[in-house]
């Protein structure tokens, strides 16, 4: 066998720009087409934005506008500007920037000086302006590589910083920012930053109460059970209820304004003080799973130099708060201890509001006891000897990267849908969980009936989100069923069974749809998906003549051969989103709950006629 030859020919340096384009999900995470909240289109945006949040964190610019309209992205900040003489390096050197210098930028978002560069690198247009002292410097660039730059000497512009970019197609193919992703961004923004305001294509966002908004914004006010605990201190900010229907945990949490989606140092220790304090207000040695359930939090802190678990910022790692401060689990240990036990004080009626919700989780605990030991034998059973869940390669200790963002459960029902899927997918970090036959509906139920149903016990134990979201198995869950009658309803069955449980993987944009071709069109030369009737229409007329057009009824009907372009690079995934309209109750009782005159005239109203042309000449 042939050696292949190592000399100084195979070895190369990559500048700034290639190594970017070359390992993108170093910098942003996985990339994708926009139909997950966590895709690299989204980190691009919240790279630019992050830079305008520290300019008013630093009392420069209350003001942000932001617009996207079609693939390209407008950001302006009225701050101090970029250094004129430093715009293009800003934006084109790597470890570049004012946040390490911690007198201009104490407790900033980004330290690195790399997301702009990587904004940059990954786009097929960036364009930045900065104005100061009535001045102008401006820099265009294509995928990184400077092509023109302007300077004027006067200018009535406003002080402030503009960065215009379009995403790279050849990277983010498909590509299409979704306004709800984006607009709950915003939000976050605006309750992190109170007296900030954003303007998105027009609307207005603005918070003046902070993390209350927040939880207020998000939850029906009939579903707290008490008024919102709201604590302020100089570098930490809480907000704490309890859900009357919830079962889980959730949290919101946030460290110098990044949401920190998989938690932390930070997370964990208010975890810890708030059964601590508890515990010691009530004199009782409550079960820690008592007392956070269906608790519904938000906790923000600002810590010197943070220290992340990777450049998506998704993870806090830092243990400490910076400076002369202790810890970060000793200073909110000490927050939550002194404030949560004042406000206990202060407000008996929430107190004991408080206790009476520890005391029934506590009783159902104990009732489900034996119960949740026979599922756990019967699943760690199932896992050994039945064929339900195939997982994927990617192991529980890769959860703590970026790899996580990749990971994916596909929920199918019957044999020969799970099976083309077992074939097609990507083993590395695509599993697969076969139902058999149809769910239960589990609307109304206690969460008795999720250890006593096979199915549902089952479907818990692979997602691993009994104890908490903290533990979630897989990033997207995703329902891939038949686009039928038989299809529609298991969807909507497990869109119950979420909601009811576990609401958190519906609001934390976890749940997906999976979108597979309805007609295959095809001639000798060329084969076309189409995902509707206007696609078909317009593959028909693309080909000509008269091409082979088949009708795809289920997805056991599709080749694992085809699969794999339905469920890699060119997956469709279509977001399963709440309206915040209405409460998950009211939503359920609507959807799941005795049949109404109101639920038959929405369905009489929303009824479609699907008109099958497929074997129309």
């Amino acid at each position: 066998m042939a050696q292949t030859q190592y000399t100084e020919d195979n070895i190369r340096s990559l500048d700034w720009k290639e190594h970017i384009r070359m390992r993108p999900g170093m910098y942003i995470g996985k990339l994708g087409d926009g139909s997950s909240a966590d895709d690299g289109i989204y980190i691009l945006l919240k790279e630019v934005i992050d830079n305008c949040i520290d300019e008013f964190v630093m009392g420069a610019g209350k003001t942000i506008e932001i617009s996207i309209p079609g693939d390209k992205v407008i950001v302006r900040d009225y701050g101090r500007g970029i250094p004129l003489g430093k715009v293009v390096d800003v934006v084109s050197k790597m470890n570049t920037g004012g946040k390490y210098d911690t007198r201009a930028f104490k407790k900033s978002v980004g330290l690195n000086g790399v997301g702009t560069k990587a904004v940059n690198a990954l786009s097929s247009y960036f364009r930045v302006e900065s104005t100061r002292d009535g001045k102008s410097k401006s820099a265009d660039f294509e995928t990184g590589n400077l092509v023109s730059e302007e300077f004027l000497e006067e200018t009535s512009r406003r002080r402030g910083t503009k960065v215009i970019f379009t995403p790279d197609e050849s990277i983010f193919k498909k590509y299409k920012y979704r306004n709800e992703y984006v607009e709950r961004m915003l939000r976050n923004y605006v309750y992190l930053n109170p007296g900030l305001t954003i303007l998105f294509n027009g609307e207005k966002f603005y918070s003046e109460n902070g993390l209350k908004d927040l939880l207020e914004d998000n939850n029906s006010a009939e579903d707290m059970l008490y008024p919102i605990i709201h604590l302020k201190g100089e570098d930490i900010e809480v907000a704490i209820t309890h859900s009357k229907t919830q079962y889980s945990e959730e949290y919101h949490s946030f460290v110098n304004g990044q949401h920190t989606t998989q938690g932390g140092t930070h997370q964990a220790a208010f975890r810890e003080a708030l059964v601590k304090t508890i515990r010691d207000f009530y004199g009782k040695n409550y079960d820690a799973s008592d007392v956070r359930k269906s608790i519904i939090s938000a906790i923000s802190i600002k810590v010197m130099e943070p220290v992340f678990e990777s450049q998506t910022k998704t993870k806090l790692g830092s243990t400490d708060m910076g400076g002369d401060l202790p810890t970060v689990r000793t200073y909110i240990n000490d927050f939550i201890g002194k404030q949560l036990d004042n406000y206990l004080h202060k407000n008996p009626d929430t107190a004991e509001k408080i206790q009476r919700k520890i005391m029934m989780a506590e009783k159902e605990r104990k009732e489900l006891s034996g119960i949740r030991k026979l599922a756990r034998e019967r699943a760690k059973k199932a896992s050994l000897h039945n064929k339900k869940l195939r997982d994927c390669r990617i192991h529980l200790d890769d959860m703590k990267s970026d790899r996580r963002l990749e990971s994916t459960l596909f929920i199918t029902e019957g044999d020969s849908a799970s099976g083309s899927i077992t074939k097609s997918r990507d083993v590395n970090t695509q599993a697969v969980f076969s139902l058999r036959g149809k769910p239960l509906n589990s609307y109304g139920m206690s969460k008795k009936i999720v250890y006593e149903n096979e199915e549902f016990n089952l479907l818990q134990a692979a997602l691993n989100i009994e104890e908490s979201m903290e533990d979630l198995r897989y990033n997207n869950i995703v329902i891939a069923t038949d686009a039928d009658v038989d299809g529609m309803h298991i969807r909507l069955l497990l869109i119950t069974f979420f909601l009811q449980f576990f609401p958190e993987l519906i609001k934390e944009n976890h749940l997906y749809i999976l979108q597979t071709p309805l007609f295959r069109v095809r001639n000798k030369k060329e084969t076309i998906y189409c995902y509707s009737e206007e696609e078909k229409r317009e593959a028909v007329t693309k080909l000509s003549g008269k091409p082979e057009i088949t009708r795809f009824k289920g997805l056991g009907e599709i080749s694992p051969d085809e699969f794999k372009h339905f469920i890699g690079d060119d997956i469709r995934l279509e977001p399963v989103m709440l309206d915040k309209a209405l409460s998950i109750e009211e939503l359920l009782q609507f959807y799941m709950g005795k049949n109404t005159p109101d639920r038959q005239e929405f369905i009489i109203n929303n009824l479609k006629v699907e008109v099958d042309l497929v074997d129309q000449e």
